[in-house]
């Protein structure tokens, strides 16, 4: 168990001295998760709500529109996704593991 956590403070120290702005960023992680949540919740908005005038390349019609749709959609569930994973790992990974440890 000793071992294990010298060598994770090992880690965690390389970590912030290769990269020193990371200490910046959980400073401020509140207001990242916030603006971020917020801006995927607006493309979730602007991506899933109905249109009443679709406005789409002349050329290309419809289809363009139906593959730049599925686009988005597809984006926006990535970002769901690796934004639910880091709300996990920066606010509720921390009380859980304490629990069990």
């Amino acid at each position: 168990m000793v071992v294990a956590a010298l060598a994770g403070g090992a880690a965690l120290s390389s970590m912030v001295s290769l990269f020193p702005f990371l200490v910046t960023l959980s400073l401020y992680k509140n207001a990242i998760f916030i603006f971020s949540g917020s801006m995927i919740a607006l493309n979730g908005y602007l991506s899933f709500k109905p249109l009443k005038e679709i406005a789409c390349d002349v050329e290309s019609g419809e289809v363009g529109c139906e593959v730049a749709g599925k686009y988005n959609r597809k984006m926006f569930y990535i970002s769901l996704g690796i934004f639910s994973v880091g709300v996990f790992t920066a606010y509720l990974l921390g009380p859980i593991a304490s629990l069990f440890g």
